[in-house]
């Protein structure tokens, strides 16, 4: 669950926070994905990409 407490009525800064958070959780790209219909044969190929992705990720992290 996503919470942002506003300070003194700073709308900008608080809009930048929820913005980080939502994209840090992934909500905005699973909703984007939501919003038009995808192949089955498309969404093995998004999860194969998004596993050499992450992959890759771990290998960078582990050596540097």
């Amino acid at each position: 669950m996503l919470a942002i407490t506003v300070h003194h009525n700073d709308i900008e800064v608080v809009l930048r926070l929820l913005k980080r958070q939502l994209q840090k959780s992934g909500l905005l790209r699973e909703l984007r994905r939501r919003q038009q219909y995808e192949k089955p044969s498309e969404r093995r190929r998004r999860h194969k990409r998004e596993g050499i992705r992450k992959a890759r990720k771990r290998a960078r992290l582990a050596h540097g």
